[in-house]
């Protein structure tokens, strides 16, 4: 066989169609946190190879909605838009060989097993470094490669609970309560990709490769802002505290008339002055205890109600109308219905039709950010097991088609 290809070299100042078009990315791993790194990378030109066991998959596939005429999920649809799919047994001698090459070819590998998994396979950071020196090895893990917790599982639900969010969000003195997505996944997600970039820069400056470790907790305890040293300097413990947002006043949650709900932020001073006025109380706009945001959180609860006493008279729509024309920051609490019906999503493309095999044009989520000179592009949308086995086998390790079949009946591929 062949010798792999080389990984991409830096290409300095010129330009592709998308940014990251010439790196290429192995994807080790499944569900959520992992994927969702390979899957914007992927958005913005990477060719990302993402590996499947044979005969079972990424559990992904199966998970949330189902289609029942194709039996792939429609969560599975997005997270693996624009890679290529290969099947291979990474437990088989054969299939880790192939896994060596594949890592020998690749600018980033992202894994988002156990620790010490990788090591276990035989690809650990030291046989892959010494495979291929400038690569950027990604680890997506619940408590990081280090540490006494660095053995136990951990989901992204653990990583919200133990980060420190959980703990603040929700009402006083009732259950913590949970985001109904998966937000810990994809805040390391998001890490995980800055991480590669950070280490891409480096590898350009330097000319080697390095490991980038995420710790899902740790994701999301960067998020807490200033909770640490309030605590520490003022024994400060921030507590659940519904819709508002205590010590800065006023920002939160009002029912109107018509029985929706509007978040308004009035909180700098300026802004605070423009909704009194329009409320009906230009009073309180001249009042010193409410000329600063120190002053006026202390009174949170008095605004709050004089605030929900004037949205309760009007309707959503007239209320966010005279919001605008006051230049006061607002919006109504969107469902997904609402989303998908939206002008502003419309317009950023941000509600994008997908057309999927079997199934026919569907919504999907459009790319974020937005680049003006070299922008995002989504090219298609999941795809069967081993979808690119031949084109990924052939074209970048040069296995013949005998060859491919003979691994494929094996069970190695």
């Amino acid at each position: 066989m062949a010798h792999a290809p080389t990984p991409s070299e830096p290409r300095g100042t010129d330009y592709t169609e998308r940014p990251l078009e010439g790196l290429r990315v192995l994807e080790l791993g499944s569900l959520i946190a992992g994927p969702f790194a390979t899957r914007l990378l992927a958005d913005f030109g990477a060719e990302v190879i993402k590996v499947e066991t044979p005969g079972e998959g990424d559990p992904l596939r199966t998970w949330r909605y189902v289609d029942a005429q194709t039996g792939m999920s429609l969560w599975w649809a997005l997270q693996s838009r624009n890679k290529k799919l290969i099947t291979l047994n990474l437990k088989h001698a054969e299939g880790l060989a192939l896994a060596k090459r594949l890592a020998a070819a690749s600018d980033i590998l992202v894994e988002n097993f156990r620790p010490g998994m990788l090591e276990k396979l035989g690809l650990g950071p030291e046989v892959l470094h010494e495979l291929n020196p400038g690569l950027i090895l990604v680890r997506v893990s619940g408590f990081g490669q280090t540490g006494p917790s660095r053995d136990q599982p951990g989901f992204g639900s653990v990583g919200e609970a133990m980060g420190g969010i959980r703990y603040i969000t929700g009402e006083p003195d009732q259950t913590p309560v949970r985001p109904n997505i998966s937000l810990g996944d994809s805040l390391a997600a998001l890490y995980a990709v800055i991480g590669a970039l950070m280490a891409l820069r480096a590898r350009d400056l330097r000319g080697k490769g390095q490991v980038v470790d995420v710790a899902l907790y740790e994701a999301v305890f960067s998020l807490l802002e200033s909770t640490l040293p309030e605590y520490d300097v003022a024994g400060i413990i921030r507590e659940r505290a519904g819709a508002s947002l205590p010590g800065i006043a006023p920002s939160n949650t009002y029912r109107t008339g018509d029985g929706s709900y509007i978040v308004i932020g009035g909180n700098s001073d300026a802004i605070f002055k423009r909704l009194m006025r329009l409320i009906g109380r230009p009073e309180l706009a001249e009042n010193p205890r409410y000329w600063t945001n120190k002053e006026r959180a202390k009174h949170a609860a008095e605004l709050d109600a004089l605030i929900e006493g004037w949205t309760q008279h009007y309707p959503l729509r007239e209320i966010l109308l005279r919001l605008e024309e006051a230049q006061i920051p607002a919006g109504p609490i969107y469902s997904i219905a609402d989303i998908a019906n939206d002008e502003q999503y419309r317009a950023r493309e941000m509600i994008l039709p997908a057309q999927i095999e079997g199934i026919g044009t569907v919504a999907m989520p459009g790319l974020v950010p937005k680049l003006s000179q070299t922008p995002g592009e989504i090219e298609w949308y999941g795809g069967a097991l081993g979808t690119h086995n031949e084109e990924v086998y052939s074209e970048l390790l040069s296995i013949s088609p005998e060859e491919i079949e003979r691994l494929a009946r094996q069970g190695v591929i």
